[in-house]
């Protein structure tokens, strides 16, 4: 008979009447009827509707040195170690990048962690991801970390068609090694792969249930990791388990007894949701979203770990001392050090993300930059608004590029009534009156400007 308990949310008392208990299937539930594989998965309805329950602390993790280094050449030692310095920094004061999980195989990686250890940051806690094993199990505690990534798949996909097991003998083979996990003081983090093609009121809640019995009977905290290992979550209300991130989330808490601060929402990006998938996967009860930077992972990626910080600053109404402009000096070192070049469009660090074409929106951002600029990408970026310049920039665009790129103070700068910029403007129109079918660079546009400053006898412009 399970206890009567107040909500401390809603200070009404709650009584959990259901009792989930492992159902152990013959056949595998696969879900063919929502995810046929000759057609297009389908999102279905039922329209159970289950409340906002957004924790008061939230958080973001980071797997750039694990799920991120999987798709990637591997970093070395010392990048990784710079790496971490940035999101130490990132992260602010209050630790908002909880923590930062590791391979240990190779001696590469573990050098890695004992470099990042040697830093004593608080934030981000060094923790590992490891094989179910006791040498992988002791090697943990050999290095001195306090907590561990532990994979336990649990999709019938992965339970009949990978691991050739019911859902009783993996339940059973998977508690076992938690336990294994336990013994050794080391706190485990359970990573349930393929969560959205799972059955939720048949295994998860109830593997899960007895994961809380084994942490009430250790006393160490067990967190778990819910992974949409194919991207196939979503967060629209009244959608059906097991694609439904909300209806996931209220079940471990509700259901299972899992506590807010030990759910974390692992996201991939096949299908376009992985953002909005962990920002819901906060609203609904999860402390934890596991991100890598600039979402590099697995096929089409995990969850950008940037667009979570401007997630987190527009629910709270506040960075709680993120430091913004980490995220452009991350984007310049991975594309310098790393020679990766982040797609142009790419949100916060792409080179056009806050950069326009149009004459008409460069009109605008003369005027006022607010007018078409997301918010100050100056102060939060370092990154203020540019044009491009081209066929259409116009008059504006042309003044504006001027001002961004002298620096020029609001007292100094130019206007699109200004004989240079409209010196400028012939020269351009003649360009693509004669073919030019790309934009001006800037080392073609600084040449003209000091031609034209010449011509009208004015100062030559200098950065």
């Amino acid at each position: 008979m399970r206890e009567v308990v107040m909500n401390q949310k809603t200070n009404l008392l709650q009584l959990e009447e259901h009792f989930y208990q492992l159902v152990d299937v013959e056949e595998p539930n696969v879900f063919h009827n929502l995810f046929p594989y000759d057609e297009i998965p389908k999102i279905a309805f039922n329209d159970r509707i289950v409340p906002h329950n957004m924790p008061e602390n939230i958080w973001i993790t980071d797997t750039t040195f694990r799920d991120g280094q999987q798709s990637r050449a591997p970093y070395t030692t010392e990048q990784i170690v710079t790496i971490y310095d940035y999101l130490h920094k990132l992260g602010g004061p209050k630790g908002l990048i909880r923590q930062s999980e590791f391979f240990l195989y190779s001696k590469k990686d573990r050098d890695a962690v004992y470099k990042c250890l040697e830093r004593g940051y608080k934030f981000p806690e060094v923790t590992s991801w490891i094989r179910a094993s006791k040498q992988d199990f002791q090697l943990v505690k050999d290095i001195g970390l306090r907590e561990t990534g532990i994979l336990v798949s649990c999709s019938d996909y992965h339970i009949f068609y990978k691991m050739k097991m019911t859902r009783r003998e993996v339940m059973n083979l998977y508690l076992s090694v938690i336990r294994e996990c336990l013994e050794t003081g080391i706190s485990p983090r359970c990573h349930l792969e393929d969560i959205t093609r799972s059955d939720i009121y048949g295994f998860v809640i109830p593997f899960c249930v007895e994961l809380m019995k084994l942490m009430d009977e250790y006393k160490i905290p067990i967190k778990i990791r819910a992974c949409d290992t194919m991207g196939y979550g979503v967060n629209f209300p009244g959608a059906v388990i097991p694609r439904s991130v909300p209806g996931i989330i209220y079940g471990l808490t509700t259901h299972a007894g899992v506590p807010s601060e030990l759910i974390e929402w692992h996201g991939h990006n096949d299908f376009y949701k992985a953002v909005n998938n962990s920002t819901t996967a906060w609203l609904y009860g999860a402390s934890g979203v596991n991100c890598s930077l600039f979402g590099i992972g697995e096929r089409t990626g995990n969850t950008p770990l940037e667009a979570m910080v401007f997630e987190y600053a527009q629910l709270k109404g506040t960075l709680d001392g993120m430091d913004t402009t980490v995220i452009t000096e991350l984007a310049e070192y991975f594309e310098k050090e790393l020679g990766y070049v982040q797609p142009s469009r790419t949100p916060f660090v792409g080179s056009n993300f806050n950069v326009t074409r149009a004459g008409i929106h460069a009109d605008g951002l003369l005027k006022n930059e607010e007018i078409y600029n997301i918010f100050d990408t100056g102060k939060f970026l370092n990154r203020p608004p540019l044009v491009s310049v081209s066929n259409t920039s116009g008059l504006a665009g042309i003044a504006l590029w001027i001002n961004s790129y002298y620096h020029l103070p609001k007292e100094k700068g130019v206007d699109k009534n200004s004989e240079l910029v409209k010196m400028v403007k012939v020269w351009v129109d003649k360009q693509y009156e004669e073919g030019r079918v790309t934009v001006l660079t800037d080392n073609e546009l600084v040449e003209e400007i000091g031609k034209c400053c010449k011509k009208l006898k004015i100062d030559t412009l200098e950065r």
